[in-house]
């Protein structure tokens, strides 16, 4: 089981995921991710056990025969997971946080490209990108990857604003080679930046990534307004506003407007073919990573 330690201890993000994904891996029968092919190059003939998704049906209908497409540049993966690291992140104060529940899971799947050796990189966005590495392979580049989630792992709240639209876009401007692009964030949205959200993911896809999306939540608080009925001062934890009020009197409209919100995300991530996963604090990290990568190992 993932283990969460306080931010002032010794963290060793790389020797957490090594052990969490120890405990999966067996389970899974070959890679769940994969590289892309990139450009056409020629035909060979069909040999049994090829991929019927390579086949060139349309050869196949006009000479009877099968042929598979092969390709240029058959590459590993690359990936680039980008996290969120907005204020609303953060939130609760007791560990695990938004944040290091992302930090934690992001070294998981890390761990598990560096032993495909995969190409990885990291990107941290708020109100904009604010770092990205390349995507790169080699032993040193992942200490280097680990380290910086562990920094980040350790981080105070520094009261940053969401913008992810904005961030998603530069994004899928500054990665020019088709990738796995996953993202962790508790996507905060308003009535009036729902579409732009949208537009971004749209933006990735448009450019031929796979967008693998983890919404972190705390479920008891955040998804089931869960809250002893008295007299509450809730926080804004991007910008410090304040409300005092009881529970109560709005969990009806929270939870409907809570519920409407999440339906339009599921419906535009079943449109663009992203996949959607949610990660609720209360659920440990190796649990829903299983669950996930034993669902897309099936679907290969």
């Amino acid at each position: 089981m993932a283990i969460f330690p306080q931010p002032t201890a010794l963290l060793n993000l790389d020797l957490i995921a090594q052990q969490v994904v120890e405990g999966f891996i067996i389970g899974l029968h070959k890679s769940p991710f994969h590289g892309f092919s990139v450009e056409f190059a020629e035909h060979r003939l069909y040999n049994y056990g090829d991929n019927l998704k390579h086949v060139d049906w349309k050869v196949y209908g006009r000479s009877n025969k099968m042929f598979v497409k092969k390709f240029e540049e058959e590459t590993n993966l690359r990936c680039c997971i980008a996290l969120d690291v907005s204020g609303s992140m953060f939130f609760p104060q007791q560990p695990p946080s938004k944040l290091q529940y992302a930090c934690v899971a992001a070294a998981c799947l890390f761990e598990l490209f560096k032993r495909q050796m995969d190409a990885g990189s990291l990107a941290l966005f708020s109100n904009t990108l604010s770092e990205m590495s390349r995507a790169r392979s080699g032993p040193r580049h992942y200490r280097q990857l680990f380290t910086k989630l562990e920094q980040t792992y350790a981080l105070s709240n520094a009261h940053e604003t969401t913008n992810a639209a904005a961030a998603l876009h530069e994004l899928a401007e500054r990665i020019h080679q088709r990738s796995l692009v996953i993202i962790f964030s508790d996507l905060p949205a308003t009535p009036g930046n729902e579409n732009e959200l949208f537009s971004a993911l749209q933006h990735l896809r448009f450019n031929k990534h796979e967008v693998l999306l983890f919404h972190v939540v705390d479920g008891q608080k955040e998804l089931d307004f869960n809250y002893e009925n008295r007299p509450h001062e809730f926080v804004d934890l991007e910008t410090n506003e304040r409300i005092k009020l009881n529970p109560s009197e709005i969990k009806e409209a929270y939870l409907t407007q809570l519920s409407e919100y999440k339906a339009r995300l599921e419906q535009k991530c079943l449109q663009y073919h992203i996949d959607l996963v949610t990660c609720d604090l209360q659920e440990p990290v190796e649990q829903v990573l299983h669950r996930y990568l034993m669902k897309r190992n099936k679907m290969m």
